[in-house]
Parts: C-alpha cells; sequence; structure tokens
C-alpha cells in the first residue's frame, strides 16, 4: 500500500459541504482537493478573492467537483456570517468546517510590535473561535449535526520561543477543540483537532525560512522517520476526522509528524549526533566504574 494514495473509500464525503478556512493555497487546498476526490461540496475562504478563484477553478478542473469560492476575513465576525449564509444559499446546508487559516513569523519575541502580535493571534485564535462560534450557533437553531476540525501544532501544549505569537493562538484554539467537544456534543456536534508536523509549503515555508536558511534548518533532520510528511497523508487524516466514520471521535487531537515533537521534547534525544566511536569509549568508562 502507497501512502501517497487515498485511505477513504469513493464517496465517503458524498454530498457534505464542507467550508476550509485558508483553502486556496497550500494545506488548505490539498485537504480540500481530497474532501472533493471523496465526493464533497468545497467552500474555500480566504482574504485573497483572485486566488481563492484561481483555486476553485483548478480543484474543479481536477477532480470533477463543485466548489465555491468565498472572499472573508476570518477576524470580522459579519463576513462569516455572510459567507455562511452564501454557503446555504448555494449548497443548501453546511456538515463540516475545517479551521485552518493561519498567520506565524519567526522572530524573537522583543522584536515583535504588539500588532505583529495581534496579527497572529487575531488570525489563529479570534479567527477560529469567530467561524467557530458562527457555525454552531447555525447548527444549533437548525437542530443539525457537524463536525469541527482545528489545525493545531504540537507546540500548542508545550509552547515554543521564536513563535510565541502563534503558541498562545493555537493553545487557545486546542482548549476551544476540547470544551465544545463536551460543551456541544447534546447537540450531535463533534470537535476535534489535527496537530501536524513538518508538511512543506512553497508560500509558507519561504516566508518562515528566507534563502539558505531553509537549507540550514532542514526540517526532515528534526524527525526521526527523517522525513517530512506528504500532503495526502494530512488530507487522509483530515478526511476520516470529516467523514462518519469517526463519529466516535470527539475531542481528540491527532499529532501527525513522524515523532518529531517526542524526539525534540526528549531531554537526551539528541545524543543520537554522538558517533559509534564515542559511545564505545563510554562503554568502555562505565565498565571501569562498575
Amino acid at each position: 500500500m502507497d501512502h501517497m494514495q487515498g485511505m477513504l473509500a469513493p464517496g465517503s464525503l458524498k454530498d457534505k459541504t464542507i467550508i476550509i478556512t485558508g483553502g486556496g493555497t497550500g494545506l488548505g487546498k490539498a485537504m480540500g482537493k481530497y474532501f472533493l476526490t471523496l465526493g464533497a461540496n468545497l467552500v474555500i475562504t480566504s482574504r485573497k478573492k483572485e486566488v481563492l478563484d484561481k483555486t476553485a477553478g483548478e480543484l474543479m478542473q481536477e477532480t470533477g467537483g463543485k466548489v465555491l469560492a468565498v472572499g472573508c476575513d476570518v477576524r470580522k465576525y459579519e463576513e462569516i456570517e455572510q459567507m455562511l449564509k452564501t454557503t446555504v444559499d448555494t449548497f443548501g446546508k453546511v456538515d463540516g468546517v475545517l479551521n485552518n487559516a493561519a498567520g506565524n513569523f519567526i522572530s524573537p519575541t522583543e522584536r515583535l510590535s504588539h500588532r505583529a502580535f495581534d496579527i497572529v493571534v487575531d488570525i489563529v485564535l479570534k479567527g477560529t473561535y469567530y467561524t467557530t462560534l458562527a457555525a454552531g450557533k447555525h447548527w444549533i437553531a437548525n437542530k443539525q449535526p457537524g463536525v469541527f476540525l482545528n489545525i493545531v501544532t504540537t507546540y500548542a501544549w508545550t509552547g515554543s520561543g521564536y513563535v510565541v505569537p502563534s503558541a498562545c493562538g493555537k493553545a487557545g484554539v486546542l482548549a476551544l477543540t476540547r470544551s465544545l467537544a463536551v460543551e456541544w456534543a447534546k447537540y450531535k456536534i463533534r470537535s476535534n483537532a489535527i496537530a501536524p508536523g513538518p508538511f512543506p509549503t512553497e508560500g509558507a515555508w519561504s516566508r518562515l525560512l528566507p534563502g539558505e536558511l531553509v537549507k540550514k534548518f532542514d526540517p526532515a533532520q528534526r524527525v526521526p522517520l527523517k522525513r517530512v510528511g506528504e500532503h495526502q497523508e494530512l488530507a487522509n487524516l483530515a478526511a476520516y476526522l470529516m467523514s462518519d466514520y469517526s463519529a466516535y471521535v470527539n475531542g481528540e487531537v491527532i499529532t501527525i509528524d513522524g515523532g518529531e515533537w517526542l524526539r525534540n521534547g526528549g531531554e537526551f534525544s539528541h545524543l543520537e549526533m554522538i558517533p559509534d566511536e564515542m559511545w564505545d569509549v563510554m562503554e568502555k568508562t562505565r565498565g571501569k566504574q562498575s
């Protein structure tokens, strides 16, 4: 079996309408494409309508599915409400929301302005809870079940230097996911999250690590499997969590990072850099001491 293949049976998302924020590029686009191949109707949103329109055209041509591109700034609640109305007017309902829109800066925190901090937190946290609140109220009012899937990070629970605004925002999204999984389960609304490791996209990685930094800080070297993730692997997991196959999965956060955070969270994990010859010396030393 090839991990680059689709995992679910054809038609697994047939007639479901799924909204993806930040769905015009990168991982959002990759997940959306797979949802379409499984029979879903897709709504992609972001602030860049021209990018959305181009992506929608490409996805419909590649999959034969239906894609609605709606310009929407997730930091503005009224735009989210309008986006939901447009979705319902077009497809009749909404079945799932994938909160994927994000922003980030890699920087020493003291170099950031308060506005830079606000930009990231407003997109990551406010954008997610705005979208979640609007969709949740819609489902509850219409007595309709629904599924939320939120994209977080492993540093949402560990924290991380140099991406502090993102860590704060993602930690809030993690708390939102788990809290609403309990509170809204009575309405048949499930909430889950995915914490991806390195799944490089050209745009995001070139902005975060420009020039030679991408080569110097090769993310694959931090992963025990010594590779980065393939977009289809993430799309497979997202599709499962959006589908009825995961009907009993609620409040879960699934890490898909090849073991990266476990390796780098371990106090002595970096000892893999020690050559065999040095281990031989250390072993002989231990023998003398015992």
